[in-house]
């Protein structure tokens, strides 16, 4: 048996033909080419000029504006620690950045490790080098590895430092990440302290065209002065970078006392909430274990947004803190649904806890975990501790102190997980339909005509009906879909209820084009969809309970214009050879008077349903078209939250709503068949 060759194994001889060939001996040459010679180190900041995307993940706009947000954070980490107060950015009209600080200034002192170098120059000429590793001179920072600055500095075409400590100023000048000058003193300070480092990124690395956009210079700058009340940052742009349509400030003063309840409200603008009032809290730094702020409501008009940071770093891909956040409330909430006895709780996941979320959420934690230089995503296990224990334990409070606010918020999740719910069982029909050919519903008759176009299907109640139905019809055009009874109420019954009714899932299947988010128009199966029930009060109800399911799961069929009501007579009127036909007492009586002589002994009967008729009545006055009579149904032009709060009223799961209406609206009742 042959041996098998391990990857390691030295390679075989070649044949001797394979000797003779050319390609072997040029394999063989450039092997020997391949010598020490070929391997590069790279010193200083040359890994950084060669492989950018390392450091600051490219060099496309977002990746440029990664430079002013390292000069920025370390700005802020001086205001974080207790030493700035006051930020400002100017940015100019030839695209340089200054940002400056009022903090303690960048160390000028020589480095003990390298004698002939000042602090200031190693920091931004050397990876790997700044005062944040050990957390002795900052309790939280967002700078972790000692690359920022110098990161900047190497991708910059120019960059100046002043500094300004013991009550003397100093500059330093780096060209593409190399010293260009000697520190210089600039003489006594008196007036001030801080860094100031001002920066042009370099055209060879981002191009020629790519600048700074004032707009997001300005938001980062905002969402900072957010993140942390007791820093004011002053804004400066040349206005020649302001586009027309920009309505980013030329100059603006960011404070804002309220911190990420001010953040909050600026995200939500005018939209109503769930609640009537925000979940907000701040816990500060204890036992050195981190800090937590956080702004929170549910929204009813903006899709859900959770901006998070740590140490003021944006996390716009989240990680721990944000699983943190999620697992907190998902627990409260709940164990509130539980304390309720609401059994509905059980189906609530962090998912629709989050369905309309709107928060800002800002952890503070030491020497907290990244994926990547770029700081996109937070990996700290601590911080998913954090957070959860914290938001849990004031969420609790919360809850039970707002019972009002609690029961809402709980009704949305449990709205949002039957949504979620009937989303899951159409994609398995959806999967399960993709593998197998149509199936449409055994007790359906369906029209023989293959294109949508001129065809109807009658949705009627019952067998008997749907047995004088099937025979009343134009078999081309006409489809006859019988229903047992009563459907389900969907304004009422959960969603686990909504997908075992075998009623509604074969309508949703002969109609064939979906519900609510996954309905397409292209696939209705027919041109009209027309109820037809008995021409009493139960009939009537069948007729609600149909509209209130298309209403709700199908409202664009119903705006298509596809959606009709059949008028089917409720008395037989004969004298004589004289037949008519009533649709209520009312046209009975006028009927009576006018289509039959004075005096005329008149034989009325009453139908007990469309099952009593027989075909040829059914066809004659209901299916025939030209003799029939349709109500097409249609959504009201006023508010779309006005039918909305009808519909629920009426149909939904309070029935305290539905003896106000009766009892608002009593008067106006008449000619009720009781």
């Amino acid at each position: 048996m042959a041996k098998i060759r391990d990857l390691f194994d030295e390679p075989s001889p070649p044949a001797p033909q394979a000797r003779r060939r050319k390609g072997g001996r040029r394999g063989e040459r450039s092997v020997r080419d391949y010598t020490a010679r070929d391997i590069e180190v790279l010193e200083g900041l040359d890994p950084v000029r060669r492989r950018p995307g390392m450091y600051i993940g490219g060099t496309d706009d977002r990746a440029l504006h990664h430079l002013a947000a390292e000069i920025l954070d370390n700005a802020m980490d001086e205001a974080v620690a207790g030493y700035a107060s006051r930020i400002e950015i100017a940015l100019g009209e030839d695209g340089t950045l200054s940002v400056r600080d009022n903090g303690r200034g960048v160390p000028i002192d020589p480095h003990p490790k390298f004698k002939n170098k000042s602090a200031l120059e190693v920091i931004m000429t050397t990876l790997h080098a700044g005062g944040k590793f050990g957390g002795k001179v900052y309790d939280t920072s967002g700078g972790l590895h000692g690359v920022g600055a110098s990161v900047v500095n190497a991708l910059s075409e120019w960059m100046e430092v002043d500094v300004a400590r013991d009550k003397r100023a100093y500059r330093m000048r780096f060209e593409r990440g190399k010293s260009a000058s000697k520190l210089k003193s600039l003489g006594a300070a008196a007036n001030w302290r801080g860094t100031i480092v001002r920066f042009k990124p370099d055209h060879k690395i981002f191009g020629a065209n790519t600048r700074f956009s004032p707009r997001t210079l300005y938001q980062m700058a905002r969402s900072k002065a957010y993140l942390f009340r007791g820093v004011e940052i002053r804004w400066k742009c040349d206005k020649a970078l302001i586009g027309e349509k920009d309505d980013t400030p030329a100059e603006d003063v960011l404070k804002f006392p309220g911190g990420l309840h001010d953040y909050l409200n600026s995200m939500l603008g005018k939209a109503k909430t769930v609640t009537s009032r925000p979940f907000i809290g701040l816990v500060e730094n204890r036992e050195g274990k981190g800090a937590l702020e956080w702004a929170i409501a549910w929204s009813l008009q903006t899709d859900a947004i959770v901006s998070s940071y740590c140490n003021t770093i944006p996390t716009p891909q989240g990680g721990t803190h944000e699983q943190g956040l999620r697992a907190g409330l998902t627990r409260s909430l709940r164990a509130h649904g539980e304390r309720a006895g609401n059994r509905k709780t059980s189906l609530v996941t962090p998912d629709d806890v989050m369905d309309r979320i709107c928060a800002v959420l800002s952890v503070f934690v030491r020497e907290p975990e990244f994926q990547g230089q770029t700081k996109e995503k937070l990996s700290s296990p601590a911080a998913q501790r954090l957070v959860e224990n914290i938001i849990r334990d004031h969420f609790d409070h919360w809850l039970a102190e707002h019972p009002r606010d609690a029961d809402a918020l709980l009704s949305t999740a449990i709205e949002a997980a039957e949504f979620r719910l009937r989303r899951r069982e159409e994609r398995e029909v959806s999967r399960k339909a993709a593998t197998r050919k149509l199936r449409l519903p055994g007790k359906l008759a369906d029209c023989t005509q293959d294109s949508s176009q001129g065809t109807e299907i009658f949705l009627v109640e019952g067998d008997s009906a749907g047995g004088s139905a099937k025979q009343a019809r134009d078999r081309a055009t006409q489809a006859i879909l019988p229903l047992r009874g009563k459907i389900l109420n969907v304004a009422s019954a959960a969603a686990g209820k909504l997908q075992q009714n075998q009623e509604l899932a074969d309508l949703v299947q002969a109609l064939g084009c979906g519900t609510s988010g996954k309905y397409r128009g292209e696939d209705l199966r027919y041109e009209r969809v027309i109820i037809m029930t008995d021409a009493d009060v139960d009939g009537a109800h069948i007729a609600s309970l149909l509209l209130t399911f298309f209403y709700r799961e199908m409202p664009e069929l119903i705006r298509g214009g596809h959606l009709y009501l059949a008028m089917p007579p409720l008395y037989r009127l004969s004298s004589g050879g004289k037949t008519v036909y009533a649709r209520d007492d009312k046209d009975r009586d006028e009927l009576i008077k006018k289509a039959f002589k004075p005096n005329a002994k008149v034989e009325v009967s009453r139908f007990k349903g469309l099952g009593e008729m027989m075909p040829a009545q059914l066809k004659e006055t209901t299916m025939k078209r030209g003799n029939r009579r349709l109500i097409r149904v249609e959504i009201g032009n006023g508010k779309a939250d006005d039918t909305a709060d009808l519909v629920e009223r009426l149909m939904g799961k309070r029935p305290e709503l539905r003896f106000q209406f009766i009892q608002e609206n009593a008067a106006f009742a008449e000619d009720m068949d009781i």
